[in-house]
């Protein structure tokens, strides 16, 4: 059986449209971080083009004769992103979009399954340097992230008009009392669902979720 974690894990990738709170255990993942507009950054699609290089490279080890202990066969789980601004600005909803995207900071990232280890993910990037030599895997980096206690909500359309969902994440968050606790990787996050080169801006699901803890 193929594993898919939207399906086996359908509690955090596919949340409601109402907002509501889950406990997210640890996972593992390949992260990438850096600053700028994901639109234009040139530093953006390299971190991109590295994490699906590498997760896909994982994924085919088995047909290079190199298949990991543990291995089982499962589908590349979606792009996520953690995101924080450099003015020391916070993702609480404010009715509006951020007009200067080059003032986002960034942790892009991508999930990985229980059989990777330090070793897989080593023995990974030698396979990928050697089809893409041009690339600087150095700043990728194997890391087990515990999200623990959350709200999400599945926000529906074009990426600017997160804001308005944003809010009534917050206003959940505040009337179900808990604050917002942004520290150390537990930042906004989201989790795209649709790839925004084939799916019309309407059309677009992406998970928002934000670290809660009790008020």
């Amino acid at each position: 059986m193929t594993v898919d974690y939207k399906k086996t894990e359908k509690q955090f990738y596919l949340p409601k449209t109402k907002p509501e709170i889950i406990d997210v255990p640890e996972m593992a993942f390949l992260m990438i971080d850096g600053k700028g507009d994901p639109n234009s950054s040139a530093e953006y699609k390299n971190a991109i083009d590295i994490l699906y290089g590498l997760s896909y490279t994982i994924k085919m080890s088995k047909m290079a004769g190199n298949q990991p202990s543990g291995y089982f066969d499962y589908v590349v789980p979606r792009l996520e992103g953690l995101w924080n601004l450099d003015d020391g600005g916070i993702f609480t909803g404010s009715g509006a979009a951020i007009q200067d995207k080059s003032k986002f900071i960034w942790t892009s990232m991508i999930r990985q399954p229980e059989f990777v280890t330090p070793e897989v993910f080593e023995n990974a990037k030698m396979t990928f340097s050697k089809k893409k030599p041009d690339l600087d895997l150095s700043i990728v980096r194997f890391e087990k992230f515990t999200e623990g206690l959350c709200a999400q909500v599945m926000h529906l359309g074009p990426y600017d008009d997160e804001p308005a969902t944003i809010a009534v994440l917050s206003e959940f968050i505040r009337s179900s009392g808990y604050v917002e606790d942004f520290t150390g990787l537990r930042q906004h996050h989201e989790i795209y669902l649709s790839d925004p080169r084939k799916t019309a801006p309407e059309k677009l699901r992406t998970v928002i979720r934000h670290p809660i803890k009790r008020a």
